[in-house]
């Protein structure tokens, strides 16, 4: 009954969570001497998080499944220009401009990959999981080459060289995004019994996006408390999170459906990895701007939950229609 209720809830279950834990340690005296233990937990604990969802879920691909398509090379055009044109505006708004964090929280909601999920209601909706799949594991390789290349241009370090934040970042977002795929396919050929193993932990990877959620939660809600910006920017930074999921949603239908793969389309495009979002803006960017794709997830878990309200209001209607008078 609890793991149902816990299943069934897990995104809000999550949010609070990481909300009561962070106001906790921060406002319970007796804890405060934990609070240096506990960030450097977090810290290492969030990517390889993130690293485990991933491999969960490429053990479940077959790579002669893995067969890239016209609509595929669309979407990551429009992801990287997307990105690039939100970087410019950045280079060219001076650092201490108002709304700097919100063309920020809106530059990590577009190159931000695929969730982790999408295959699973790409599936759910009637759509074709694999084509989905593919593009998760494109869309996690253009991010492993452009956020270390984007980032830093943006948010530069004044006690930082490009080049050298470059190659920071690349060290641990590349593995962190490559890595589970690489690794998923070495246990498939040389280790199968682990593999097969790790596949018959179904439910494993939604519960760890369930505790990462709940982790980045709390640095959201870090990043809103200790942020000394108007509350009108933190409000048009979640609208920014609004605006590039209703656009990304749309797109990615419109162009799918060139291809007769509108439902793989919209979900590739729409639905994000909201915690290695969230973990990438905390960390690598003004950590205001985490607000953005921390938004996101509750905008894109609405549209999903209306797509598959609709979806089953159309397969009721179709039950009653065939069945008899």
């Amino acid at each position: 009954m609890l793991l149902r209720f816990l299943k069934d809830w897990t995104l809000p279950v999550a949010m609070v969570t990481g909300t009561l834990v962070y106001f906790l340690f921060a406002r319970v005296a007796l804890l405060a001497p934990l609070k240096p233990s506990v960030n450097a937990v977090v810290a290492v604990l969030t990517p390889l998080l993130i690293f485990a969802q991933l491999l969960l879920t490429f053990c479940k691909v077959e790579v002669r499944d893995l067969k890239p398509k016209a609509w595929h090379g669309w979407l990551l055009l429009f992801q990287l220009a997307a990105c690039l044109l939100a970087a410019c505006l950045l280079v060219w708004l001076p650092m201490n401009a108002v709304y700097h964090e919100v063309f920020e929280a809106a530059m990590v909601c577009l190159i931000c990959p695929t969730a982790t999920a999408a295959a699973v209601i790409t599936g759910k909706l009637g759509g074709s999981a694999s084509s989905l799949t593919t593009y998760t594991l494109l869309s996690n390789l253009l991010a492993a080459v452009a956020v270390p290349l984007v980032f830093p241009w943006v948010e530069p370090h004044a006690d930082m060289p490009f080049w050298t934040a470059f190659l920071k970042i690349l060290g641990k977002v590349f593995p962190l995004l490559i890595c589970p795929f690489l690794l998923a396919w070495f246990l498939r050929l040389w280790v199968p019994r682990v593999h097969a193993w790790l596949l018959s932990l179904h439910d494993a990877a939604f519960y760890l996006w369930g505790v990462a959620l709940a982790i980045v939660s709390g640095q959201t809600v870090r990043s809103l408390v200790n942020s000394e910006a108007p509350a009108s920017v933190e409000w048009l930074i979640a609208l920014a999170g609004l605006a590039t999921c209703c656009l990304q949603f749309y797109l990615g239908k419109r162009i799918g459906g060139r291809y007769r793969e509108r439902i793989s389309g919209g979900q590739a495009l729409g639905q994000k990895n909201t915690v290695l979002a969230i973990w990438m803006a905390y960390t690598y960017l003004n950590p205001l701007a985490s607000v953005g794709p921390g938004s996101y997830v509750l905008w894109q878990n609405i549209i999903n939950s209306w797509q598959l309200w609709k979806k089953r209001k159309q397969e009721t209607r179709a039950d009653r229609q065939e069945s008899p008078c």
